[in-house]
């Protein structure tokens, strides 16, 4: 998506050649190339032993996989970390990257990641989260939200394993 006005002015934004780059969003007022912005975040595979967490969120019927936006400065491993124990109250043992696709919908890029934990001991959902529910992989498949992200990153996955 090209932005249309500048971030730091407000002003509109020209497409300008830049070498070796091609056109890219210009400022005439700042005089600064704007290579475009977007959200990132990322959403996890949470597993423990051979079972799959899924929640449901914001009254939603579905079940989709853990996942938060990233904070400014934040290390993707770190965002998923933070938002598995700020939703689940879960520490993560292990992160592993999956992979990544972005979301036109919200302007996102989703940053997937495999996240093991060895204790649910002490699991219990914030507000964000409705319920919650452990899986076998096929389960997980056959629950997760059809035609979405979610059920993109788990077929990925389960497919490389």
């Amino acid at each position: 998506m090209i932005q249309n006005y500048c971030n730091e002015c407000g002003g509109k934004l020209y497409l300008k050649d830049l070498d070796k780059e091609g056109l890219v969003p210009f400022c005439k007022n700042c005089q600064k190339f704007k290579f475009p912005t977007y959200n990132v975040a990322v959403s996890m595979i949470v597993k423990y032993k051979d079972q799959i967490l899924l929640i449901k969120q914001y009254g939603n019927p579905f079940y989709i996989l853990v996942a938060g936006y990233v904070n400014i400065k934040e290390p993707l491993e770190d965002a998923c970390k933070r938002e598995l124990k700020e939703e689940m109250n879960l520490d993560a043992l292990k992160v592993v990257f999956n992979r990544s696709k972005y979301y036109e919908k919200s302007d996102t890029l989703m940053v997937n990641f495999t996240v093991e934990v060895s204790d649910i001991s002490n699991i219990k959902n914030n507000e964000e989260v409705d319920s919650y529910n452990w899986f076998s992989k096929e389960e997980a498949l056959k629950n997760i939200k059809e035609n979405s992200l979610a059920k993109y990153f788990l077929t990925e996955y389960l497919n490389s394993i």
